[in-house]
């Protein structure tokens, strides 16, 4: 069972703040507390040479302090994706309450978790082949660049980030010998494409359901609005638990998360996401792990673009991290075939959602 615990695992700093290991970090990673992050493999020349956590920064701008506290000295702004190696998180102020991990960045100081992004750079070898009707692929560098057609010379689509997305359906080479992967975008039933050293096919072994065994009427899916939280049961047992971002009142919008009786009767691996204008709207490509609840779109799905989780902030659907909504969407039903981009039934897990 995943119960993020901060407490458990704390150690207090001559700061007086609480300091986390190098391997405390990856193992909060992991429980959905942090964000998903890894140990680096191999690096772009583009991101430098990290010893250890990168982060890239999510907001257009993160202020830098010379301890893990918003009244501590300022040292800098940082900006936009920009990467910096991590050197580890920290338990900083009492505030916000929600979410007090700090991130050290290296030769810098402290940055607010939220603005940050934890990411890995993970060079990736183009696949043999891809399935006749397309497989997904995650991106395993900070951001990829995706054009029109096959060329850096190209005209400029989007720009991908870790752990997004995508269905691909073509492996080709450009005029240099460089091989990329064609992707699908479902909302604009258009292609375009990445270089292939910035995607990772997702084995099979990912997509398999999690506790094929247990009866689906034994799994049922529990959101508490108040506690920011979602826990899964098998029976009377909790499987897992997770911190979450759900809807939040924007303005004079409501854009608040329903409370009431769902199923998880849609999912789909990737979802490009957008509504709106570039003011008060998104565009969202590559949204991950999307498993739907209603026919107007709340969902959950795994988000990039925040850092924040406790937090309402959503526009109503049910935010987590890329790994905790990838383990909800292989445990719930019903199941993707690997060879699907998306599934739509009549039935599904059954979700609460709790004011």
């Amino acid at each position: 069972m995943y119960t993020p615990d901060a407490k458990r695992v704390k150690r207090e700093s001559p700061e007086g703040s609480v300091r986390l290991s190098r391997r405390e970090f990856v193992r909060l990673s992991g429980l959905g507390m942090l964000g998903a992050a890894l140990p680096l493999d191999s690096v772009r020349p583009l991101w430098g040479t990290p010893t250890g956590q990168l982060g890239r920064i999510l907001q257009e701008k993160a202020d830098v302090y010379a301890e893990p506290s918003f009244s501590a000295q300022h040292v800098m702004t940082l900006w936009r994706d920009e990467v910096h190696s991590i050197l580890n998180a920290t338990v900083g102020d009492p505030l916000p309450e929600a979410n007090r991990i700090w991130y050290e960045v290296e030769r810098l100081g402290f940055v607010h978790s939220s603005a940050v992004q934890p990411v890995r750079a993970q060079l990736q070898s183009p696949a043999p082949y891809v399935p006749y009707r397309g497989t997904l692929a995650e991106v395993t560098l900070p951001f990829v660049e995706a054009y029109w057609e096959p060329s850096k010379k190209a005209d400029h689509a989007y720009r991908f980030y870790f752990e997004t997305t995508h269905w691909v359906n073509e492996l080709t080479w450009d005029k240099k010998n460089r091989p990329w992967y064609r992707i699908y975008d479902d909302r604009i039933a258009r292609h375009y494409f990445v270089m292939a050293e910035g995607l990772r096919l997702i084995p099979l072994a990912e997509l398999t359901p999690i506790s094929h065994g247990v009866s689906p009427e034994e799994k049922r899916i529990e959101v508490s609005l108040a506690e920011q939280m979602v826990r899964c049961y098998e029976g009377r047992t909790v499987v897992f638990s997770a911190r979450v971002s759900t809807g939040a009142v924007v303005g004079t919008n409501d854009l608040s998360t329903p409370a009431g009786a769902f199923t998880t009767f849609r999912k789909k691996g990737s979802r490009h996401m957008a509504a709106g204008n570039l003011a008060s709207g998104y565009d969202l490509p590559g949204v991950p792990w999307v498993s739907y609840i209603t026919q107007e779109g709340i969902s959950f799905h795994g988000t990039y673009w925040h850092n924040d989780f406790g937090t309402p902030r959503s526009h109503g659907c049910i935010n987590m991290t890329s790994p905790s909504a990838k383990w909800l969407f292989r445990w719930t039903h019903p199941i993707v075939p690997t060879d699907h981009d998306e599934l739509w039934t009549d039935v599904g897990t059954a979700v609460r959602i709790l004011a």
